[in-house]
């Protein structure tokens, strides 16, 4: 019976080594991590890169998953699991914010909403399990797109569903980048007038991600007076996307 090919076991190697940790990786952090030459290294990493599993910043040289991978990462997940483990830390991030909360996952290009909180007060509100929201104009969207869990719409432009809505790819490119940086997405008035929202990633086995995590709310709740998301909701929301990870066996989550 033959051995174990060792340029596969590499290869899965350098793909854990990425998946372990927040931030890209250079040639020599990965060759020096796994023990390498930076030759074989780069062979590796410039074949991952063929087939879209390993994605190289054009900036900086240094590596990150690519969306393939990614996407091949979350297909085991089935979403009732998802929403499952969400249930209980959903209910008390309501609870503890006040605000509506939502779980989200991509489907065709959009965020499929699998599960809802009703904001905890008297007003009228309208259950949006099953609904269908933008990638580029919701904070659900964004953490998706961001890393690399859905495709943005194939259709030529986005649409305005404001006059805040990030339509020009460049700005949002800016800010996905953004968003991987600091781990969290917002949308102030970009769907809705009068409306903003907060989302973090939700991530499974080996830290991909497999779904977002949200509240919404009126802008003035959400935001301080300058227009800036208020930072206990920021971490009521990523505390919120880490337990819910843990529980989908995140281990550094």
């Amino acid at each position: 019976m033959a051995g174990p090919v060792q340029s596969i076991e590499r290869a899965a190697a350098i793909l854990r080594l990425l998946a372990g940790g927040p931030r890209r990786l250079g040639l020599g952090e990965v060759a020096a991590s796994l023990g390498l030459a930076k030759g074989t290294a780069h062979g590796i990493l410039r074949t991952l890169q063929h087939v879209d599993f390993v994605e190289q910043d054009a900036e900086t040289g240094k590596y990150q998953l690519g969306a393939a991978l990614l996407h091949l990462g979350t297909s085991y997940l089935d979403v009732n699991e998802l929403r499952s483990r969400s249930l209980n830390w959903a209910d008390a991030l309501a609870a503890r914010s006040g605000e509506a909360v939502r779980l989200g996952t991509p489907l065709e290009g959009q965020v499929l909403i699998v599960h809802h909180v009703f904001r905890p007060d008297d007003t009228f509100q309208t259950l949006d399990v099953g609904s269908l929201l933008p990638l580029h104009a919701s904070s659900l969207g964004k953490v998706l797109l961001a890393f690399g869990t859905a495709d943005p719409d194939p259709e030529p432009g986005l649409e305005a569903y404001t006059r805040h809505t990030l339509i020009d790819p460049e700005r949002l490119a800016r800010a996905l980048t953004e968003v991987r940086e600091v781990g969290w997405a917002a949308e102030i008035q970009e769907m809705s007038m009068g409306e903003a929202g907060l989302a973090a990633p939700i991530r499974g086995h080996g830290g991909l991600v497999v779904g977002a995590i949200g509240l919404s709310g009126p802008v003035e709740r959400i935001c301080d007076s300058q227009g800036r998301p208020r930072p206990q909701l920021i971490s009521l929301i990523r505390e919120a996307a880490r337990a819910v990870s843990r529980d989908l066996g995140a281990a550094r989550w």
